[in-house]
């Protein structure tokens, strides 16, 4: 015995059968590839600020260890500008960007020395070509006391922490 088909499933498979409708919403298809792309490019610059600041705290920290650890003003500016380019290279960053500078301390026992790393970053900072654009600097800071038990050096019998 042969049934009909009711009218519903009539109309069930009259849709499934239908290509109305197939390609509606596709023009949104590229807009959310844009959308992606975009916010792709805004995350990978944020975090190309964040990294080279923590590039230019590292160069900050570095330079000023090698400055309070050396005898005499000479050797400790030069060993200061070669750790903070040493550091900014090991962070697969360009040494002749930075820019280091100091509070100018005299160098003796207790001085406290400040040194300053600062780190232009891009505007945009595309994967494999490269930054465009001004962009920002960004700095790091940090600072270190000449050692107070230090031989041959001038200062305080007594440091002030």
């Amino acid at each position: 015995m042969r049934r009909e088909p009711t009218p519903q499933a009539t109309r069930a498979a009259g849709r499934r059968h239908s290509e109305r409708g197939v390609v509606g919403g596709i023009e949104v298809l590229p807009f959310g590839f844009l959308i992606f792309v975009v916010g792709s490019l805004v995350i990978a610059n944020a975090w190309a600020v964040i990294d080279a600041r923590m590039a230019a705290d590292a160069a900050a920290r570095e330079a000023a260890r090698a400055y309070v650890e050396s005898r005499n003003v000479t050797a400790a500016e030069q060993a200061a500008r070669q750790a903070a380019e040493d550091t900014i290279r090991g962070a697969g960053r360009n040494p002749a960007a930075l820019i280091l500078s100091d509070n100018d301390p005299t160098f003796e026992r207790c001085e406290r020395v400040v040194m300053e790393a600062s780190y232009r970053v891009p505007a945009l900072t595309l994967p494999f070509v490269g930054g465009f654009g001004n962009g920002l600097t960004v700095t790091g800071r940090h600072s270190e006391i000449i050692d107070p038990f230090a031989d041959g050096l001038t200062g305080g019998a007594a440091c002030d922490y």
